[in-house]
């Protein structure tokens, strides 16, 4: 899928990796909407760099379907969908205190899941209207797991369940869609400097990227963004999960 002059959706898109990918494809010339419940962060970033902000919590299926229906109005439709919308949680199943709440077990998979296949319905939807480009392509669609979802350590069980699922979803999608030369990719990050482990001490920060092989550091986000163009731009990679990590694999804590 060619980049330049496609038009995006960035479904979490106003900071993190979400933002990094905004900015990846915002400078290789994809007409982006940005879609993100924080409207502050969101907005202030479409004013930047002069593009669409469309509010969308992603539990909300009709505001996730306006936000892709506002992409797709543009010239050729919209061809690349970017999910990076998700949070953490972190309890072990049983303990002391008794069993894990369900409330926030339900919580993190309705918007890591769920919000995740939201995204992915609504938008591969859209893409099937488009005009086929070369090979009979479509559109993309990109969504963010984690290494979790393999190494799952001790307090994520809804965490690693919630991005297993993702994992697992991104095969079959891309079976459903391969009719309509739609792809489907994830990928799932290692330890990465988002606003997730922004609030850790700078102690803590650099013990945990002291833990991965090779770089010895956490992930930036522009090199999620990196991948992620990487995976709009060649046609042959479908189906697929790839681990973004450094080498990195979780010990139980």
């Amino acid at each position: 899928m060619r980049i330049e002059g496609s038009q995006a959706i960035v479904i979490g898109g106003a900071s993190g990796l979400g933002e990094a990918s905004v900015r990846a494809l915002h400078e290789r010339g994809a007409l982006v909407t940005i879609a993100d419940v924080n409207a502050e962060k969101g907005q202030a970033l479409a004013s930047e760099l002069g593009l669409e902000f469309a509010a969308c919590d992603v539990r909300e299926e009709s505001q996730v379907q306006a936000a892709v229906e506002r992409a797709a109005a543009g010239e050729g439709g919209l061809r690349i969908a970017l999910c990076c919308a998700g949070t953490g949680w972190a309890q072990k199943v049983a303990g002391s205190k008794g069993p894990h709440p369900l409330m926030p077990f339900e919580t993190i998979i309705s918007i890591n899941l769920i919000g995740t296949f939201n995204a992915l319905r609504f938008a591969s939807s859209a893409m099937t209207a488009n005009e086929p480009l070369e090979d009979g392509e479509r559109g993309v669609c990109v969504n963010t797991a984690s290494i979790a979802a393999y190494d799952g350590q001790v307090g994520q069980i809804a965490y690693a369940a919630s991005k297993g699922g993702v994992v697992s979803m991104t095969l079959p999608a891309a079976r459903d869609l391969a009719q309509y030369g739609i792809r489907v990719n994830t990928i799932a990050p290692g330890l990465f400097d988002t606003p997730l482990l922004a609030a850790l001490p700078e102690e803590a920060r650099l013990k945990l990227g002291a833990g991965v092989p090779y770089p010895q550091r956490l992930g930036q986000p522009p090199e999620y963004a990196q991948l992620a163009c990487h995976i709009v731009e060649n046609r042959m990679l479908n189906g697929e999960t790839i681990r973004l990590d450094g080498a990195l694999r979780m010990p139980p804590r």
